[in-house]
């Protein structure tokens, strides 16, 4: 049996799971404008356990956004994983912070292409973009926005926070933003388990996350 907790801190959104057999059991989450990580995530962990009665002993595995997000919010999952991790002697499992988020929202959207889209800095953004079939059609990187970005990947859907300062940028164009979506751990189920099953694990010594941009990017940002 695969009894796997999740963890997701790449956003503003504080956020656990626990999963048996890729069914999703319970979720926990706080939902904030601060990054709250520090002094909660522990927390969550340790309720989502108590209230579905599975003792940390249990666990098989821990899965972990791997980033792109919030530098200091990404550095706490992946400690706090770690350190569950090395004194259970269970595995460290990483998934794609932005496919987590795809398959959060693909329920809503299904036959669309999606583009998935966090804030990095002024007019930067962390993107993917999945076809219909939720194949990656751009991968994940760090992009510079103006109002011709990604013309030929019309229509889609743009999810996440990334999106908020394009309403006006993109207005005329054939695009739908949708910043209302929150990252949450119940994306990783999925992968996680397959990560699981095929032993696709990551070295707990060496293992960090994609943070993508170095931490002096976000010296200016509030916390996070």
């Amino acid at each position: 049996m695969g009894t796997i907790l999740h963890i997701e801190t790449a956003t503003q959104t504080c956020s656990v799971a626990i999963s048996v057999n890729s069914n999703l059991i319970d979720t926990l989450e706080i939902h904030t404008d601060k990054y709250i990580h520090g002094t909660k995530l522990t927390e969550l962990i340790q309720n989502i356990l108590t209230k579905n009665c599975i003792s940390i002993n249990q666990l098989s595995a821990i899965s972990i956004s791997s980033g792109p997000g919030s530098y200091t919010g990404l550095r706490i999952g992946v400690t706090t994983a770690k350190g569950i991790c090395y004194a259970k002697n269970i595995p460290l499992i990483a998934i794609d912070t932005l496919h987590s988020f795809e398959s959060c929202v693909r329920h809503l959207y299904p036959g669309e292409t999606i583009c998935v889209m966090l804030d990095a800095r002024r007019m930067e953004v962390y993107s993917c973009i999945y076809d219909s079939n939720r194949k990656i059609i751009k991968p994940l990187s760090s992009d510079v926005l103006d109002e011709n970005s990604y013309r030929e990947f019309e229509p889609f859907i743009c999810i996440g926070d990334g999106g908020t300062k394009l309403t006006s940028l993109w207005k005329g164009r054939n695009i739908i933003i949708n910043d209302a979506p929150y990252l949450s751990a119940r994306g990783q189920v999925e992968v996680a388990f397959k990560k699981f099953l095929s032993k696709d694990f990551v070295d707990l010594g060496s293992f960090e996350p994609n943070y993508l941009k170095e931490f002096y990017t976000e010296i200016n940002k509030p916390a996070g």
